[in-house]
Order: structure tokens, then C-alpha cells, then sequence
């Protein structure tokens, strides 16, 4: 190969770059069977990655509003799960059974991990919804469900409490004074 010899079309001018492209001369005016092309719309990266459709602003106001609404439950529940005896035996009352709760070894246990149960759904429940919204997908749902999840967990962490209190299941399986 010749050190002089141009490459890659360095040496060549506009006007012979066009003909060897194809391309009609820079001064020539377009023939008229060749259609105009209008340049098409911008596409945003979202779209032209194939994501969903953004979220619908109502969808995003309903994914924060029950978002606040779990976040007020979990902060007014936290007191009765740390005093958890004193809430069971409140509600030993309302249901009319008789005795008095005594488990508290258990109550301050697992209302310990009831705090924590809840405090885990609440936190995961909120991260899944805004990295949702954080995609432009639909995360209204996200939250029925973490609260679906985590109260079942929560209700399991009461339950164990309540039937391991000799008091509570007397009460419960005793007849009703008639």
C-alpha cells in the first residue's frame, strides 16, 4: 500500500462524498417523485426501551395516600404491641371473659417482634411501592397487599401470645354465662 493514497475518503471533497454515498449533489434541488420525509416525533428512553406507560397521576395519589395511612396504623399501634399484656387484658374484658391475663414473659416478647414484624412490612412495603413509581409502574396495589401480608405476620404474633395464656383460652372455652 502507497503511503499517499487517501483513506477512508480523507482527501475526497463533500460533493464526492455525496456521489459515492448516492446522495444527490448539496446545490441540487430534490426531484419531485422523491417524497419529503418529515422528521419523526422525539422518543424518550423510557419508551423506546419498551417500558410500560407512565403512572397515572390518580394511581400515584392512591399509592401515596395509603402509604400515609399505613404509616399512621404503625405508629399507633406501636404502644399497644410494647404493652401488649395490658391490651390483651383489656380485650379479655370487651369479649367478657373472665380472669385476668398473666403471660407477661410472652406479651413483652412477642410484642417486641410484632413491632419489628411491623415496622419490616411497613419499610419494605414503601420501598417496593416508590421503586414501582420510581418506573413509571402502577404500585396502588402494593401497599393493600404489604398490609395484607404483615398484619396476617403481626395477627400470628398475637395469636401466639393469647392462646398461651391459661386465662384466655379458659375464657374461650368455657360457656358463655347465660
Amino acid at each position: 500500500m502507497s503511503a499517499d493514497r487517501p483513506q477512508y475518503g480523507e482527501y475526497a471533497s463533500p460533493e464526492e462524498q455525496r456521489a459515492r454515498a448516492g446522495l444527490p449533489p448539496l446545490n441540487a434541488e430534490p426531484a419531485a417523485s422523491v417524497p419529503q420525509l418529515t422528521p419523526a416525533a422525539p422518543v424518550s428512553p423510557a419508551v423506546a426501551a419498551g417500558s410500560t406507560a407512565p403512572a397515572r397521576p390518580v394511581g400515584r395519589l392512591i399509592t401515596f395516600v395509603l402509604l400515609g395511612f399505613g404509616l399512621v396504623n404503625v405508629l399507633s399501634s406501636i404502644p399497644q404491641f410494647v404493652n401488649m399484656s395490658s391490651t390483651l387484658n383489656e380485650s379479655m374484658q370487651l369479649l367478657g371473659l373472665e380472669g385476668e391475663f398473666t403471660n407477661f414473659a410472652a406479651a413483652r416478647t412477642w410484642g417486641v417482634i410484632a413491632v419489628v414484624v411491623l415496622l419490616a412490612g411497613y419499610a419494605t412495603t414503601a420501598w417496593l411501592s416508590f421503586r414501582q413509581l420510581k418506573r413509571n409502574r402502577a404500585a396502588w396495589w402494593i401497599p393493600l397487599v404489604g398490609f395484607v401480608v404483615t398484619m396476617s405476620l403481626v395477627s400470628a404474633c398475637i395469636s401466639i401470645v393469647m392462646f398461651s395464656d391459661p386465662a384466655f383460652t379458659a375464657g374461650l372455652l368455657s360457656p358463655p354465662a347465660g
